[in-house]
């Protein structure tokens, strides 16, 4: 790998810079071995790049959209034409399967970039023209424009679960509708980023409209959300981040879009595929060895399957393989890091300790090296654990018993989170019902899928705003009235 490739420099205002503090080793998480080196930015670099990012935003935003699509085209190109190459990088710094990292990690980001490049002008515009009665104009009547205009500079703070996707679903919509960023890609798998920079950068956009910083100080990420060249803050992480940086944001009126935890709710009903429920929520074991806000992680059901539900997860858990993400039977891979394995790891105790049973799972698998945890299932859970409420992030299911819809939707609702919940019934009809008295941003009904152009957000503390599809174009940009007299 090249220097720049092998992210050892930050990439502000079109240029690799050496980083004033250093590098760190970025580690795979199945072999413990180093992937690369990544950069230690200081303040003063944070805000070279958010000054950047300011000077760039006048003639970036007043270039036309097909400009702006052409750029964001030609990257997706780019990209594609080292898919390989990226996939193999994002494995090592992740430890995701090959199938995850070529198709949902490189493979949605570069379609991301493609989404965006062909933003339809009803995108653009809320309403043409508007001709009401007013006090003032032309026989008392004004006309109204309204228009939508990018925010200005963005900072992009994104999650370590995906350094594809995720950084894509920002850096696109933001550059479509105008906007210059400044993004902080999570320390644990940086390198990726850098790369998405590099294919930008080939793509032919200007200095300054890209700028990727990194560092494991948390000084770094707090500096990106500060600088008084920054309008808006765009991050994908915990809760807990998530709150200081609001409050951060609260002091300047910063605009903000924040995905946060979830804690996603399983309704299963009586009259449920089981198969189907089994098959979907078994995916919080192997999809990202659980690493995901969306996971089905909390499953409550009706005590007329409950039994039988239990056992078939348990068998369903029991059968995948745990190990090397690089061999094609493996289903569940390593977690990002060994503080990780052990915080998953002292959740399941603590469910122990609250009178869980721990059905499969609970014993670190058998390997040598490498961060694994083992598919685990706790039965018998309550909703007052903090099992059942707290996100675990790893391949982790707490099972809760109930007995009627309205108790179940109770449960359910009765957490912090309220990203994405789910609901297994084979009268649709039912499903949907219960589905509409869900305190949450999306409902699966009968699948974990995502529709790529629903918006995607949370209720409570799961977060602030909508993204994906139209909304993401909607969440980076303010909304203009341009009023005359008729």
């Amino acid at each position: 790998m090249s220097q720049v490739a092998d992210g050892q420099r930050l990439f502000v205002d079109g240029a690799w810079v050496e980083p004033d503090g250093g590098h760190y080793a970025v580690v795979d998480p199945a072999t413990e071995e180093t992937v690369g080196w990544a950069p230690e930015a200081s303040r003063d670099q944070v805000h070279a790049a958010c000054a950047a990012a300011r000077a760039a935003f006048g003639p970036w935003s007043r270039t036309s959209p097909e400009e702006r699509a052409a750029v964001l085209g030609r990257a997706a190109d780019i990209i594609g034409s080292h898919f390989a190459s990226y996939a193999e990088l994002a494995q090592a710094e992740t430890g995701a399967t090959t199938g995850t990292a070529r198709a949902m990690q490189v493979g949605v980001g570069m379609a991301r970039f493609r989404r965006y490049a062909r933003v339809e002008p009803a995108e653009w515009a809320i309403a043409p023209q508007i001709n009401e009665a007013g006090p003032m104009g032309r026989a008392g009547v004004m006309g109204a424009l309204v228009v939508r205009q990018p925010v200005g500079v963005v900072t992009c703070i994104t999650s370590y679960n995906n350094p594809w996707a995720n950084p894509a679903g920002k850096i696109a919509p933001a550059l479509a509708m105008g906007n210059t960023v400044v993004v902080k890609p999570a320390p644990q798998d940086p390198l990726s980023v850098f790369r998405m920079a590099e294919a930008l950068e080939a793509a032919g956009a200007p200095p300054g409209v890209v700028n990727v910083v990194c560092g494991q100080s948390a000084e770094v990420g707090a500096a990106a959300v500060s600088s008084s060249d920054v309008d808006m803050v765009s991050f994908t992480g915990s809760t807990a981040v998530g709150q200081r940086i609001a409050e951060a944001c609260g002091r300047d009126m910063k605009r903000q879009l924040m995905e946060l935890g979830g804690k996603g709710a399983a309704l299963v009903l009586d009259d449920a595929d089981l198969a189907s429920a089994v098959a979907g929520i078994g995916t919080t074991f192997s999809f990202y060895s659980g690493q995901i806000c969306t996971a089905p992680t909390r499953v409550l059901a009706q005590r007329g399957v409950y039994d039988r539900l239990v056992e078939q997860l348990a068998s369903y858990a029991g059968r995948l393989k745990v190990g090397d993400p690089r061999q094609k039977d493996t289903v569940v891979g390593p977690v990002i890091s060994a503080a990780h394995r052990e915080r998953v790891e002292s959740y399941v105790e603590l469910g122990r300790k609250e009178g869980a049973v721990v059905v499969t799972g609970g014993e670190r698998p058998p390997h040598e090296r490498g961060f694994y945890v083992a598919p685990t299932l706790l039965a018998d859970c309550t909703n007052e654990m903090r099992v059942a409420r707290e996100e675990i992030f790893g391949p982790v299911v707490v099972v809760v018993p109930f007995d009627d819809e309205d108790e179940a939707i109770t449960l359910a609702n009765d957490s912090d989170y309220g990203l994405i919940d789910y609901v297994w019934s084979g009268d649709v009809a039912r499903a949907f019902r219960v589905a509409r008295r869900l305190r949450a941003g999306g409902v699966g009904v009968n699948t974990v899928g995502r529709n790529m152009e629903a918006p995607f957000g949370g209720f409570k503390k799961s977060g602030v705003g909508r993204d994906v599809g139209s909304y993401a174009l909607h969440a980076y940009s303010e909304v203009q009235a341009i009023v005359w007299p008729g």
